[in-house]
């Protein structure tokens, strides 16, 4: 796997959050209620956020391979996929069943952040 990957993934997932906002702003706003509208919101911020963390991964990893980099890349990517794509599903669709995989993704990027602080203290030796 290459070290630019997760600075891939962190800009494909940054111009997806922004559409997904956009999309959420113009085209959602007159067609779902308000606490639909809000929970898309949560899944936009969340998958912003979560876009920078992967940049940052990578970032991180031209400079310093370690594999608990790695982990942090995968479950922030996890993380926006479960947490944020469920979000946008349940939004979109209604399907309440969508929201209990929120959870999931909430402990993904958990673990994201763990991994990270791991890779910091480690690197930090």
């Amino acid at each position: 796997m290459k070290r630019n990957t997760f600075l891939a993934l962190g800009a494909i997932n940054g111009f997806l959050s922004v559409t997904f906002g956009a999309f959420g702003a113009h085209a959602l706003k007159a067609r779902i209620d308000a606490s639909m509208l809000a929970a898309f919101h949560t899944g936009v911020e969340y998958h912003a956020v979560h876009a920078l963390a992967l940049l940052a991964t990578g970032l991180l990893l031209k400079h310093h391979e370690s594999p608990w980099l790695r982990r942090a890349g995968w479950l922030f990517l996890l993380g926006i996929l479960l947490f944020s794509g469920s979000l946008y599903l349940l939004a979109v669709s209604g399907a309440r069943g969508f929201g209990m995989v929120t959870p999931l993704g909430g402990l993904a990027f958990l673990g994201g952040w763990a991994a990270l602080t791991i890779a910091a203290v480690k690197h930090g030796r």
